[in-house]
């Protein structure tokens, strides 16, 4: 299995490597072109970074678990996620994608600060992604670490490789090799996900004595077909909401929508992501309820860490398929992790740097994006050493931090210049962040987001006096879009 497994690693890396280097030829010597590709992503390609950045180490990891252990009401957390993403790309993603263009944004804390007309909430928006998505980042190497620890090469030596393949494919090329790797890797993250459930479908289940409708009866009765004790409503808003706002929230998607050329290949984005996410969704979460079955019917044992499914699961493959399976997922890791960080790194290029010069040098600014990239990469990997959390908690646990960036995104976006409501929106992120980050300090990764306060939880508060704040700025301004 080891051997298999390393032969397969380096063809991935080996070919991503190639595909990234060549990118190169695409040019990468402004900030345009290394961030956003210069305007010039064609449609398959932007829908495959979008959706390699949007699914990550967290759904073969982390959502076949908590399907596994808290039935198919992850299905509806998921599911959720997509219906909504879908919802809001297809109402706001070209009205963003044509101010893109007339303003010349390249990151998403410059596109709020040319909102509201305010430098400094710029400048805080960056220092914001940079508290909130390293917990995310650090799920993608834990993920990957998993992976490695469960095939006996060793935790720390995956958490070495994904912090290497992940500052490399950025170093590359930018988003030219980033966008490129991802198109491989989600290629190969989708192919693999197929190659999965139809083993499992065909080979293993036949082989438990099991067939469809069995799985259903004892799924039935042991209640994971239904709403379990896990998943209460306040348990389920708790996951849920962060995740409805995660398109107009997370940099590294948020910026996505900038880079397609034209909006025929926009929409391809969206239409192309739809059938992907979709199709990955309900494979990852019947590989949760079919290990399940397979556990309640004896076959295989009970797992009780949830992040453990999947190792345990493959332990039965052929080293050849289970070795697949496990590359996919360090692709999936990969590829969201780069995303995030070469973000990351754009909202400190743009607001600290070439927003506050008047002649910018771009080799300068490629030099302070490298010096973030490496910090960001080297921080996430040292966090990932410790695991604080497991990753699905991990994942949301970064979408709540950002979630104050949810109404004054939409305020922005609909009213394209909010500069008469910039005080309150300042007040309305800073608020709403240390509300986040002051449940997460207290309670831990772990329990921040399923806690409740007066019956809701803590997310909700969040988005709850955010909104709040901005509203009452629009009230007192009385902001209407003709102004």
């Amino acid at each position: 299995m080891i051997t298999t497994f390393i032969v397969l690693l380096i063809i991935y890396i080996t070919v991503g490597t190639i595909i990234a280097i060549i990118s190169r030829r695409f040019g990468v010597k402004t900030s345009a072109e290394y961030f956003v590709a210069g305007y010039r992503l064609g449609g398959f390609l932007a829908s495959m970074t979008y959706a390699a950045t949007t699914y990550s180490a967290f759904m073969m990891i982390g959502l076949v678990g908590y399907a596994y252990a808290t039935g198919v009401g992850a299905l509806g957390f998921e599911l959720a996620y997509l219906l909504s993403t879908i919802t809001l790309l297809a109402i706001l993603a070209p009205r963003v994608w044509l101010m893109a263009r007339k303003r010349g944004w390249v990151s998403p804390s410059e596109m709020i600060s040319d909102l509201y007309d305010s430098k400094i909430l710029g400048m805080i928006i960056a220092v914001l992604y940079l508290i909130a998505l390293v917990p995310y980042i650090s799920a993608q190497m834990i993920g990957v670490g998993s992976i490695f620890e469960g095939i006996g090469v060793g935790y720390v030596v995956g958490i070495i490789v994904a912090a290497i393949l992940t500052f490399m494919w950025i170093a590359i090329a930018g988003i030219w090799s980033v966008a490129s790797t991802d198109t491989y890797q989600g290629l190969w993250m989708i192919l693999a996900a197929l190659t999965y459930i139809t083993w499992l479908s065909l080979y293993l289940l036949p082989t438990a004595h099991l067939d469809l409708d069995k799985v259903s009866e004892i799924l039935g009765r042991t209640g994971m077909l239904g709403i379990t004790k896990f998943w209460s409503l306040p348990t389920f808003i708790a996951f849920t909401l962060p995740w409805l706002f995660f398109a107009i929230t997370n940099p590294q998607v948020v910026q996505r929508l900038y880079m397609p050329k034209s909006e025929k290949s926009l929409k391809r984005l969206i239409q192309y992501f739809a059938i992907y996410g979709f199709i990955y969704t309900i494979i990852v979460v019947f590989v949760g309820l079919l290990a399940r079955a397979l556990s309640e019917s004896g076959f295989i044992p009970m797992i009780t860490n949830r992040d453990l499914v999947t190792p345990a699961l493959l332990l039965l493959a052929h080293p050849l398929l289970a070795s697949f399976i496990y590359v996919s997922i360090v692709a999936a890791a990969v590829s969201t992790a780069n995303s995030i960080i070469l973000s990351v790194a754009s909202s400190f290029v743009r607001d600290f740097y070439e927003r506050r010069v008047r002649v910018i040098n771009h080799r300068t600014s490629l030099l302070i994006s490298l010096c973030i990239v490496t910090s960001l990469v080297v921080v996430a990997s040292l966090v990932a050493y410790f695991r604080p959390g497991f990753i699905v908690e991990l994942s949301v646990l970064s979408s709540v931090i950002l979630l104050p960036l949810a109404p004054i995104t939409i305020t922005g976006w609909i009213f394209e210049k909010a500069s008469n409501v910039k005080i309150e929106a300042l007040s309305s992120l800073l608020v709403g962040f240390i509300m986040a980050l002051s449940a997460a300090v207290i309670y831990g990764p772990k329990r921040a987001f399923i806690t409740t306060w007066v019956g809701l939880p803590i997310s909700a508060w969040v988005l709850i006096t955010s909104t709040a704040i901005l509203a009452a700025g629009l009230i007192r301004s009385k902001l209407s879009p003709s102004k």
